[in-house]
């Protein structure tokens, strides 16, 4: 890798929806650059950044690749990636690397779920924004409606910097609108037009140039060419640039549009903490090391590789670094250069740069290279489960490394071994995402599993106080066992504040209280006289906590609960831990009986983005799965998101639903948010079901 000023450096994303033409784009990009020599072809399998079977078989991308070219004294870093929602974790990772999206549109289709979603994960992380017609030689296209709709969904910001001469099979080039050429016969919108008011969103960052323009100075090329960089960055500024990407048309002037219009590292102030103050990164090849772990990738031949965007400082091989993943610093392997699935070594990097590391175990996605700290990267929460085993017995070793290397390169994928279900389940975006990676198990891993609905993670609480004992007294010949535990349970609501709670006034005899804030427990002792000798506690905690695990109406995890042990009685000589433990889970089970016991189930908060035209139905359908909307506002253009709560076990299946619904426009997004009480119709069934399963097991 030569050496590059970060100045003419442009990291950027290919972003969009499903069949935008994202990949053949930047396929074509890198012949057209002289960077492979080759003709790719995502239809032939043989495209050079959908490199990865299940990519070739699916002909659609599903990781982030990275690829390079020169153009312009720029070398652009490219990241493309994924069109389908069910990947949206590769395209958040993407971004979190760039400083520019290129969001790509099918000039055909129009702006689609994932183009909006995009350009808001886009905005969240401050990114300037390109926006790529792309397709333009489809038939059918009505291209005045298209940047109609696309000022309407996103504001007047967006501008043309070209427009085409023809469409379909009569798409010939494009006209700039900055620079307007002599002749612009077949254009389909006059750049004349247009040119004026570009012109003016460009610079009106810049007052003075503003001033200078209206009293009839026209800014020069290198003045242009600073203030649409500035407009970019400050949002202000959305340039549009349409091409057709298969034919090879329009491809001079995206590239070029890239290296005016992009955003350059240093165009955007970040910032990194250590020890509590913050400062701005200076992007300096001099400056502290600063840079993050943005991607991993599980390779079966050159197995891990992490993928590190370089903010500040510089980075060699056998350099000692401090990372945020590891206990002591980590000693660098060698820097690679990428371009799709080859790697190339370099001697180092510096500010701006993307290199990979290979084999570092240390370093995970979201890792911190460095001293410092960046802002954590956020991603949706993963909703979708599917329990899963390996097909063959004694496998389960094998699953269980196999999904860990799924867990390693893939941030929208969770592995969780359910400690009430005693299921392993795998929980990602969908079942499309799932799917894929089951696929990659079978292909990578050799490793074929079984997979089922998993059940549902609901928790078991109480509604009320009770009080009683339990006795454990058994003689079997020999020394007996004795244990006596008196309790008062009582409800506690989430949010209580323990300190306040736990105090003389409430239980007058305490001598200290134990919280656990992971099933919201408090437990208070408060025997006085010795009823219960002191080295018993512990063995009576444990049996809480056993009980609390086990669950006492349906085996679920219970929580929010209070217990305050009073009284209890013991023998010098039958006394024991064993027994003490065993009588407190036994009182547990009595009293928890008695105090109105409940269901909790988990709800979620979902953000479901639809036409206008279907906001009534949305409605409709939430208030028949028990859901609470809690209204909507606008989405931009003719769209709507609508906000509610609803209960998980409703909507395990809810993409199916939406897409039907809205002819496969809408979109959605769901978060845990709290547990509910469930209604008792649905409590006695889920009952009735746990016990048929004891029944089963036993």
């Amino acid at each position: 890798m030569a050496k590059v000023k970060v100045e003419n450096i442009r990291n950027l994303a290919f972003c969009g929806h499903g069949s935008s033409g994202k990949t053949t784009l930047l396929d074509k990009l890198l012949v057209k650059t002289g960077a492979v020599n080759a003709n790719p072809s995502v239809d032939d399998e043989t495209s050079i950044c959908d490199f990865d079977p299940e990519e070739k078989s699916h002909k659609y991308t599903i990781e982030a690749s990275i690829a390079h070219v020169e153009h312009a004294g720029k070398r652009l870093n490219c990241i493309d990636t994924p069109g389908y929602p069910d990947f949206i974790g590769q395209t958040i990772a993407a971004m979190s690397g760039v400083d520019t999206a290129a969001i790509v549109i099918n000039a055909q289709s129009g702006i689609e779920v994932n183009t909006r979603r995009v350009f808001d994960e886009a905005e969240k992380l401050g990114l300037g924004r390109i926006i790529v017609i792309n397709k333009m030689d489809a038939e059918n296209i009505d291209f005045e409606s298209l940047i109609d709709s696309i000022k309407e969904m996103w504001g007047a910001r967006c501008a043309l910097l070209n427009v085409p001469i023809g469409q379909g099979s009569d798409f010939k080039g494009v006209a700039s609108t900055l620079n307007v050429p002599d002749d612009t016969s077949g254009a389909l919108i006059d750049p004349a037009e247009i040119s004026d008011a570009l012109i003016e969103s460009i610079i009106e960052v810049d007052d003075g140039v503003m001033e200078k323009y209206f009293e009839g100075e026209m800014p020069s090329a290198a003045e242009l060419s600073r203030l649409m960089v500035e407009a970019v960055k400050e949002g202000t500024l959305i340039p549009i640039v349409c091409c057709a990407g298969r034919a090879d048309i329009g491809l001079t002037e995206l590239l070029d549009a890239i290296a005016s219009a992009g955003l350059p590292p240093d165009a955007i102030a970040k910032t990194a903490s250590k020890d509590g103050e913050e400062i701005t990164i200076a992007h300096d090849e001099n400056g502290p090391l600063i840079g993050r772990v943005f991607k991993t990738r599980i390779d079966p031949f050159v197995q891990k590789l992490s993928y590190i965007r370089l903010y500040s400082g510089s980075l060699k091989r056998d350099d000692n670094v401090p990372a945020s993943s590891a206990r002591k610093g980590v000693k660098m392997g060698q820097l690679l250069e990428v371009q799709a699935n080859e790697t190339a070594p370099v001697d180092s990097a510096g500010p701006g740069d993307i290199v990979a590391v290979a084999k570092m175990e240390d370093l995970h996605t979201g890792t911190v290279i460095g001293e410092y700290e960046l802002p954590p990267v956020q991603f949706p929460t993963p909703m979708v489960g599917l329990a899963v085993s390996p097909k063959s017995r004694g496998d389960e070793t094998k699953l269980s490394s196999a999904l860990a290397k799924v867990v390693e390169e893939d941030p929208m994928f969770r592995l969780d071994r359910d400690a009430q279900t005693k299921e392993l389940v795998m929980t990602g975006t969908s079942e499309l995402h799932l799917m894929v990676i089951q696929e990659r198990l079978v292909r990578r891993d050799k490793l074929e599993v079984d997979t089922k609905e998993p059940k549902i993670p609901y928790r078991e609480t109480i509604q009320s106080q009770a009080d009683g004992m339990y006795r454990h007294k058994k003689q079997s010949g020999g020394r007996g066992q004795f244990g006596e535990v008196h309790i008062r349970m009582f409800p506690l609501p989430r949010g209580t504040e323990i300190e306040e709670y736990a105090t003389k006034d409430r239980f007058a005899s305490m001598k200290s209280f134990h919280y656990d804030d992971s099933c919201n427990f408090l437990w208070i002792d408060s025997i006085v006289g010795g009823v219960i000798p002191g080295n018993f506690m512990p063995a009576i905690e444990k049996g809480f906590k056993e009980r609390l695990a086990r669950g006492v109406i349906a085996g679920y995890q219970i929580q929010d609960v209070c217990i305050e042990v009073h009284f209890g009685k013991f023998h010098p000589v039958d006394s024991s831990e064993t027994a003490f433990k065993t009588a407190a889970s036994m009182a547990f089970r009595n009293i928890f009986q008695e105090a109105r016991p409940s269901l909790l189930e988990p709800v979620v908060k979902m953000d479901i983005t639809v036409p206008e035209a279907n906001v009534g139905d949305v409605y409709s359908d939430m208030s028949g799965r028990g859901g609470r909307v809690q209204g909507s506002d606008s989405a931009g253009g003719s769209f709507q998101t609508v906000h509610c709560e609803v209960p998980l076990r409703e909507v395990t299946t809810y993409s199916r639903t939406l897409s039907s619904m809205t002819g496969g426009q809408g979109s959605y997004t769901m978060d845990f948010n709290h547990y509910d009480v469930m209604p008792s119709n649905i409590q006695q069934e889920v009952i009735a079901r746990s016990k048929l399963q004891e029944d089963d097991d036993e």
